[in-house]
């Protein structure tokens, strides 16, 4: 399957970084190209897509992404995020006096909209990149979204 990342398609089509828009055109704005470039690729259909994490703050990206194939949430607590991203100097939403606070503001608000919008959800937790493919392609051979592996 195709693999395709919103975030960097976003990149192509704005013609710098998320970070370096989002400080000179605001968050609307990106949310805007983002919405966007979602509807595209959901409208190309197939392959594996994925989100940066704010696409499901907007109910149009919510709906489409549900419609359009099987949405795996890959569940991820705000301390372990916290350990992955601590030297992160890319997400603008981070750039503040207490990360991990925000992270834990950002998981209250968007835990819910994930869980609404996806057909699974897999902890992620400190799984291994292979552990955790394995994981989602079981769940969705479970669900019968994929033909069983020979």
């Amino acid at each position: 399957m195709s693999f395709l990342d919103s975030d960097h398609l976003i990149e192509q089509r704005i013609g710098c970084s998320i970070r370096s828009f989002f400080e000179r055109e605001g968050e609307a704005a990106f949310r805007d190209v983002e919405e966007e470039v979602i509807s595209d690729l959901v409208a190309q259909g197939g392959g594996v897509l994925a989100t940066g994490g704010g696409a499901v703050l907007r109910p149009a990206n919510r709906q489409r992404l549900h419609a359009g194939g099987s949405v795996v949430y890959l569940h991820v607590l705000p301390d372990e995020l916290f350990r992955r991203l601590k030297r992160d100097t890319q997400r603008p939403l981070l750039q503040v006096a207490d990360p991990l606070a925000r992270l834990r503001e950002m998981y209250e608000q968007r835990d819910p909209l994930y869980r609404g919008t996806a057909h699974f959800v897999v902890e992620a937790g400190r799984s291994s990149a292979a552990t955790l493919a394995n994981m989602v392609l079981m769940q969705l051979e479970l669900a019968g979204a994929l033909p069983p592996r020979p």
